[in-house]
């Protein structure tokens, strides 16, 4: 219901005309992981945001690194930061940093030395078709990779881990060595359909991270799922993940504005309370803003 408080846990804004984002540049085509973003390839600002979240009581959100390219990811930390300075939002900021890069400690402190600051993505998502690969490899095997994420505790910093199903079973491994790093498994560990095993991989992958306590996870992107997503064929994943990780520990979001590739804010947000409509009070209340209110350390009066 949009009276329950909704602290959104993944939006992503853009000024085209301040930072370059290389995969929102033509030429545009129907061959990557999103198809075409060209719907999307405009500038997304703050009150835009708010106008397709009229509905839902934004109480708080979590910017997500927005693929601008390597070398404006403090710039972009910057912008965010004196949004949130002058007006209260993004609550909670979760900025790019190359795990792998020699000066990852430089990186990663120059990103903390910020208030709204709370972690760290790095995409790291490879698959073997190049349809569905982000990365020329699955640099998660790397031992310079694996190092830069042992370094994220120094700085108090989560990491919000967006990878194939394939790549969970390695990872859960390095995740359990480090429990003081929280982490944030995006977009419900983004499922492959198409591949030969189907939907167990996931299964198995989400159960090895879900086994360590310290495991979240965002229920969003269902459209790098299927693009023609719809409500009874998503329900039961939904449901399926948080039976895995326990309604404590998931986190619903948007994922606006590359979720509106797939269907509009308001048909998302439909379609996820449709499927905790039998949930307890006290636990949508947690889905939607209480547990993304905690991992993210916003310290929102719910």
């Amino acid at each position: 219901m949009p009276e329950i408080p909704f602290v959104d846990a993944h939006v992503h804004l853009w000024d085209l005309s301040r930072l370059h984002y290389p995969w929102l540049t033509p030429p545009f085509a129907d061959d990557g992981p999103n198809g075409s973003v060209e719907a999307i390839a405009r500038t997304y600002l703050l009150d835009d945001y708010l106008a397709d979240a009229a509905r839902w009581n934004v109480v708080g959100m979590v910017h997500i690194d927005a693929g601008a390219e390597a070398s404006a990811a403090l710039a972009e930390t910057e912008w965010l930061q004196a949004m949130r300075d002058a007006r209260g939002m993004p609550s909670g900021i979760v900025a790019f940093a190359a795990l792998d890069d020699p000066d990852v400690d430089v990186l990663l402190a120059a990103h903390a030395r910020h208030g709204g600051v709370r972690g760290i993505r790095h995409i790291v998502n490879w698959h073997a078709d190049p349809m569905r690969t982000y990365t020329p490899r699955d640099m998660t095997q790397d031992e310079a990779w694996r190092r830069g994420y042992a370094r994220l505790a120094h700085h108090g910093l989560s990491f919000d881990l967006q990878c194939y199903p394939g790549q969970m079973g390695s990872l859960a491994a390095l995740v359990a060595r480090h429990p003081d790093v929280p982490v944030i498994v995006n977009h419900m560990g983004m499922a492959v359909a198409s591949d030969p095993a189907g939907f167990d991989d996931w299964r198995q992958g989400m159960r090895a991270l879900a086994a360590n306590a310290h495991v979240v996870t965002k229920i969003s992107g269902v459209g790098f799922i299927d693009r023609r997503w719809t409500i009874e064929q998503i329900r039961p994943l939904v449901l399926e993940a948080i039976e895995m990780f326990g309604a404590d520990r998931c986190l619903f979001a948007s994922d606006v504005p590359t979720d509106k590739l797939f269907g509009s804010f308001d048909r998302h947000m439909e379609a996820y309370h449709a499927i905790v409509a039998d949930f307890s009070d006290a636990e949508k209340r947690a889905l939607f803003g209480g547990n993304a209110n905690r991992v993210y350390r916003l310290g929102i009066a719910l």
